[in-house]
Order: C-alpha cells, then sequence, then structure tokens
C-alpha cells in the first residue's frame, strides 16, 4: 500500500468563520459546493463542511504541528 493523502472531513458550527479561520491561518481554500469546501497547505489538506452535529463536533480534535 502506498498512500496518497489522508483528508478529514471537519464540520463546522459557523461555516463562514470557520472559513475565515483556516484562510487567515495560511490555508488556501477551493470551494467544492456551497457547503463545504478543500482546505490546502503544501501536501496537506482537509474537507470543511457546513455541518453540525453536536456530538461529532465536540469530539472532533486535529493537532498541526509546525515547524516555527
Amino acid at each position: 500500500m502506498k498512500p496518497k493523502s489522508l483528508r478529514p472531513f471537519i464540520g463546522s458550527k459557523n461555516f463562514e468563520v470557520s472559513r475565515n479561520f483556516y484562510k487567515d491561518i495560511g490555508f488556501e481554500e477551493v470551494v467544492l459546493f456551497h457547503n463545504m469546501s478543500v482546505f490546502k497547505k503544501d501536501e496537506f489538506a482537509f474537507y470543511l463542511q457546513d455541518a453540525y452535529v453536536k456530538d461529532w463536533i465536540e469530539n472532533t480534535m486535529l493537532f498541526l504541528e509546525v515547524e516555527n
């Protein structure tokens, strides 16, 4: 097996606020649908959805490690 990528799907309580947050910290947004975008930075990417399921959102964690 030679994986090419692993892209998590992240939900959001406020889609516009979340989109702006990820753009502000340097991710490039590619709008896929009116309620879903993929955010990319170099070879890293994840999907952001305009979807809010309380148990899912409150139990989702992301760990982003940077050099500096």
